[in-house]
């Protein structure tokens, strides 16, 4: 018989496993027909391999309590061909146990580059692959195993890999399921090979108090016992050192040495106590020694009355002992202390913990109420189905881990990276593939995000996207979008406007707006830029709509008593200029405009108009430096405008004025200005060279006559030589 059979024996005579010798002998037969058909060796099953799943689980077995189909599963994942089908698996083991190798091979195939191992993604991402907690249960036990075994092994980069699986990954699950001893070993054993010096540094510090924490231990503890025995307690004690990890992790959270770290070993009191008592012994232990001891309340910890959520039960605190040294008491039964040693396996003998939950920690929780009561069904429940109402876990190229909502599409990851990825995706390359931003992401995919400058956001987008945030950032860039797309709409219309010599008139255009349907006049104008609608039949309708306006104004007959020749010229007058003209009014509604802060207009000023991309309108004066410029570049969009009432705002002018440097010049100027009722001096600056000043003065007025006014009397002041306007 190959040698590579003889471990599988141990695994068929091995009592512990009497409920799969049947599977054995099956998984013996397989590999024995394989290599004597040559269609594999020895060296191809690895025989270490093989003998390191044995191991992990026997202590899977002992340590934990899970056996059956997954520790075949485990063992085929071992030696079975990676070719071997999923349905020759199942003919010749069992769907259970090709489903269990299959989660195996999905954990395998995982990314476990070091910087996804250190997020608690990584570790949802794990056993919602792994398909089965007890796929999971095992793999906690096969890391122990050769955590344990790790230090023959003459790789040193295969070691620091392990053993940051160990402690970012496993050691995080084993917590949780209450595997709190499994779990201390493993941040022990990885701590040893990826902090060497600081391992050895504590260990050695721990080797050499020992005798003195010896001696204080059993100086605190006998006052205890010999009251403990007064009361007729069953009950033992332990001192329980804290592990070299937690030391490290406090010295490095306290920033303190070894000696800064206080609490090193805590005293546990374990009560044989009937179930029913338990918690009323618990409580009694703990009033018999803060009656002659101090208690720090701050660091109470009362999970009897709340346990955790993954069953822990247990009753801290921490008193001052001799030499005023702070001591933590952990308080417990004998069924909370082998519950959290053993997690896990100990609800095999014991009842009464419960939990629930949908999500992955909590599920992992109930796991022990399936185990306390041998429930197998509730273990086959599959954590992939559970987890596929929850999340979704994908990696980038660069191996970063995004959690995402179930069902993600594509589209959600790019919107998920970045709002300007998901406004230019195209779709993605997934597994050297490429794809349609429509398709839905499974976990521990690589995605890779294709984007294009010519891609836009679409409003259907919403459709295709599932997370809340995704559809968010496609409404807000379809309405950007739609506003950029509106002003050139707009651009659009008034060229077209100008060309047929009509002119724009805000409040018609709102109308017409409204009358087509619109409650926004960016979706008018944005349906127009897309071609929704027909730019001539929207000018057509829009001339309809202004000569139906003006045929619809009344006529207003004057009597001859109040007949006025002067008033009829000076309206008739006023009718011929105000064609295509925009009248500055401060009573003027539905038209948005405002002071060109390049020329400062004042009421009186020749001045026009410029429609802004923003669709308001900008006021210039005639002599503007800037006017040339708009006038040859965007002439369509140029307004012809005039002051209408008697104006009564204050307008911001900037005036330059220049003389010789005399003595009390300034005096004079800003003495006149302050004398003027109506004008108002906001800022001077001067500068003076070579006998002559330049001052700039910026000055509140209220048309252009109070400004010539102003300008003349500057002008008179004795050493001026000029006064303009800037």
């Amino acid at each position: 018989m190959p040698r590579t059979i003889l471990p599988l024996l141990s695994l068929v005579r091995d009592p512990a496993f009497a409920q799969q010798r049947k599977a054995a002998r099956e998984v013996v037969r397989y590999v024995d027909q394989c290599i004597d058909k040559g269609a594999a060796t020895a060296d191809v099953f690895g025989l270490d391999k093989l003998l390191t799943a044995l191991e992990s689980i026997r202590l899977a077995r002992a340590e934990i309590g899970v056996t059956g189909d997954v520790a075949t599963a485990f063992v085929l994942n071992t030696v079975a061909p990676t070719d071997e089908i999923e349905t020759v698996v199942a003919r010749r083991f069992g769907r259970s146990v090709a489903d269990f190798l299959a989660g195996f091979r999905r954990v395998a195939a995982l990314d476990t580059s070091t910087q996804a191992l250190q997020t608690d993604n990584f570790r949802n991402l794990l056993v919602s692959q792994a398909g089965d907690v007890r796929v999971v249960l095992l793999l906690v036990a096969h890391h122990v195993y050769v955590m344990r075994q790790i230090k023959d092994n003459p790789q040193a980069e295969a070691v620091c890999r392990f053993s940051l699986e160990a402690a970012h990954v496993y050691a995080p699950l084993a917590h949780k399921l209450g595997l709190y001893r499994l779990k201390s070993e493993l941040e022990d054993l990885s701590l040893k090979y990826l902090e060497h010096d600081a391992y050895y540094h504590i260990k050695e510090k721990l080797n050499a108090t020992k005798q003195a924490r010896d001696a204080y231990i059993e100086c605190f503890t006998a006052p205890i016992k010999a009251q403990l025995d007064a009361e007729g307690l069953r009950y033992h004690m332990k001192a329980r050192t804290k592990s070299i990890h937690s030391i490290w992790q406090k010295m490095k959270k306290q920033r303190c040495e070894f000696e800064g770290v206080y609490d090193l070993f805590a005293i546990r009191i374990i009560l044989d106590a009937p179930q029913k008592q338990e918690k009323a012994q618990c409580w009694k232990v703990f009033s018999i020694i803060t009656n002659d001891h101090e208690s720090n309340l701050k660091r109470l910890r009362d999970w009897l009355t709340v346990p955790k959520s993954n069953g822990y039960e247990s009753l801290h605190i921490t008193v001052r002992g001799p030499e005023d040294k702070w001591v933590e008491v952990q308080i417990r039964s004998e069924r909370m202390d082998e519950i959290a040693e053993h997690g896990l396996a100990a609800h095999w003998r014991y009842k009464g913990v419960k939990s629930s939950g949908a999500n992955i920690e909590h599920w992992l929780a109930d796991i022990r109420g399936a185990l306390e009561q041998g429930d197998d069904s509730r273990l086959a429940d599959s954590l992939a189905e559970k987890l596929q109402e929850d999340r979704t876990y994908v990696f980038t190229p660069k191996g970063d881990l995004y959690s995402l909502p179930a069902h993600a599409t594509v589209l959600d990851f790019a919107y998920h990276i970045h709002s300007a990825v998901g406004n230019h995706c195209t779709g993605a390359k997934i597994d050297g593939r490429n794809v349609s931003l429509r398709r839905e992401l499974k976990s521990g995919e690589r995605v890779e995000v294709i984007t294009s400058s010519r891609q836009e956001p679409k409003a259907e987008w919403e459709q295709i996207a599932v997370s809340s945030h995704a559809r968010s950032k496609i409404r807000a860039a379809v309405k950007e979008l739609g506003a950029r797309q509106a002003v050139l709409a707009r651009e659009q219309l008034e060229r077209r406007l100008k060309n047929r010599k009509l002119a724009w008139e805000e409040t018609a255009w709102n109308r017409l707006v409204r009358k087509q349907g619109y409650k926004e006049a960016n979706e008018f104008f944005s349906d127009i830029a897309n071609g929704r609608l027909d730019v001539n039949a929207i000018i057509d309708a829009y001339s309809n709509l202004l000569q139906a306006d003006t045929a619809a104004q009344p006529v207003r007959r004057t009597s001859a008593e109040e007949y006025s020749l002067d008033q009829q010229q000076q309206a008739g007058a006023a009718h011929k200029g105000s064609d295509d003209v925009l009248v500055i009014d401060r009573n003027l509604k539905g038209v948005e405009f405002r002071m060109a802060k390049c020329c400062n207009p004042v009421y009186g000023d020749d001045v026009f108009g410029f429609v802004t991309v923003s669709g308001g309108i900008t006021i210039h004066r005639t002599g503007c430096p800037n006017a040339p410029s708009m006038r040859e570049r965007y002439g369509y969009r140029v307004v012809r405008a005039r002051w209408a009432g008697k104006g009564g705002g204050t307008y911001p002018i900037t005036l330059r004025v220049v003389g010789k440097d005399d003595i009390g010049i300034v005096n004079n100027l800003t003495s006149i200005i302050s004398r003027e009722a109506r004008v108002m001096l906001r800022s001077i600056r001067l500068d003076s060279h070579d006998g002559l000043f330049s001052g700039i003065l910026t000055i509140l007025v209220e048309n252009t006559d109070e400004l010539g006014a102003l300008v003349k009397k500057l002008g008179t002041v004795k050493g001026v030589k000029s006064v303009t306007r800037v």
